[in-house]
């Protein structure tokens, strides 16, 4: 019954930072005025949070650098520059694919210049960069450690992955006017977030999200101080991604549509899901040949 209270308790904390965020964002938005969306500052200052608690979170749990998963720098550096490769490896190939299928078209409605696509790609590595290190930190080193000290590597990895899937659905669609926003507003949005979870038009795109945390979960589990490799993949992924998703269009009338989510993203999806199981099972084969520790210290 142990393991249960471990496997909760980061649930516990995803909902105290949740409605601390909506109550600060009601307060935020009566001095600043109407700025932006309720829904939007809230789910800003959640992810904020929750970027935050880990230096507390990490002097709890007595976690050095070496804990989270972190080498020296410039081993770190080079994992990174190996896991941006692993990424290109893995995801160009689904990219390709969706192109090759016309689920993807390319958007000739804008003028686009080698100038403005450089601009593209260096901007969209840029806070993919700045992305896979908040969430890397936050899932691969400090949650799946933290599992890992108290359940077997099995368990850990599995439910960091359910959280990580789980974070990325934690929206609210729902627009209040500034004029009708009361201190419950954030409360009702923060309920109707949670409530996406079990929205199904988010299925494909959960478990392929969920597969993607294995897959991640799995790299760091096999390979010790391989946080930086973790990151460099993760930020490889959402480049990718945020570069495609400039410069293409989802085809709605597609005949290989169901590849991938169109509520999510238009390319996370069972697509995504078949070719990452298929590159977990080469890299558990891969590493069973090397014969390769599995541990998260």
């Amino acid at each position: 019954m142990r393991w249960l209270v471990y496997a909760l308790s980061p649930l516990a904390i995803l909902l105290v930072t949740a409605f601390l965020a909506s109550v600060l964002g009601y307060g935020l938005l009566r001095i600043s005025g109407d700025i932006l969306p309720l829904a939007k500052v809230i789910s800003k200052i959640t992810l904020i949070l929750l970027l935050l608690s880990i230096l507390p979170l990490k002097k709890y749990l007595q976690f050095s650098w070496a804990d989270l998963g972190g080498a020296p720098k410039q081993v770190f550096f080079k994992q990174v520059a190996q896991g941006l490769a692993l990424a290109l490896l893995t995801l160009l190939p689904v990219l390709l694919t969706l192109y090759w299928l016309d689920v993807h078209v390319w958007d000739d409605t804008r003028n686009w210049t080698p100038g403005k696509i450089a601009e593209k790609v260096g901007l969209g590595l840029f806070f993919a960069m700045l992305i896979a290190l908040g969430e890397e930190l936050l899932f691969r080193g400090l949650l799946l450690g933290g599992l890992r000290r108290k359940m077997s590597v099995i368990a850990a990895v599995t439910i960091s992955a359910i959280y990580y899937a789980a974070l990325h659905f934690l929206k609210s669609k729902s627009q209040i006017p500034y004029a009708d926003l009361t201190p419950g507003s954030g409360l009702a949005l923060m309920a109707e977030a949670f409530a996406n979870w079990f929205n199904p038009a988010i299925r494909s795109a959960a478990l392929a999200l969920f597969v993607v945390g294995v897959f991640l979960a799995v790299l760091r589990a096999w390979m010790p101080q391989s946080l930086g490799l973790c990151i460099g993949c993760h930020a490889g992924w959402v480049w990718q991604i945020k570069v495609s998703r400039d410069l293409f269009n989802v085809n709605l009338q597609a005949d290989s549509l169901f590849l991938v989510n169109t509520y999510y993203d238009g390319v996370v999806g069972p697509l995504v899901s078949g070719w990452l199981l298929l590159a977990l099972i080469v890299c558990c084969w891969w590493a069973k040949r090397r014969k390769m520790v599995c541990s998260c210290a």
